[in-house]
């Protein structure tokens, strides 16, 4: 499997790092390794994580970490990282739109 991000979920990752950061440094830097962790499971393991529940649909898929959902669309041989969001939050639907990966 090839692991492709899109532009919103690199920018929502540092987001979230830098918000952490600006409480306690050392665990911004575990928060962003444990994450990056997480992702890479994907390339071997696409389907570990679940449905996306607001979508129903099984290539719109989440793991969950900690608070955070990270959220992934498979396409083939393909998992496109669209987003990652505090649970807490509402899910735009925008942000589930494959066509915002950057191959």
């Amino acid at each position: 499997m090839t692991l492709v991000w899109s532009s919103l979920a690199v920018e929502r990752l540092h987001e979230i790092a830098q918000y952490i950061f600006q409480d306690n440094e050392e665990t911004a830097v575990q928060w962003l390794d444990a994450v990056l962790e997480q992702v890479a499971q994907l390339i071997d393991f696409p389907q570990i994580g679940r449905v996306v529940p607001e979508t129903n649909r099984e290539d719109i898929r989440e793991l969950l970490y900690k608070n955070y959902r990270i959220i992934y669309w498979l396409d083939g041989e393909v998992v496109n990282l669209l987003t990652i969001r505090h649970g807490k939050q509402i899910l735009p639907l925008e942000d589930l739109k494959p066509h915002q990966t950057d191959r």
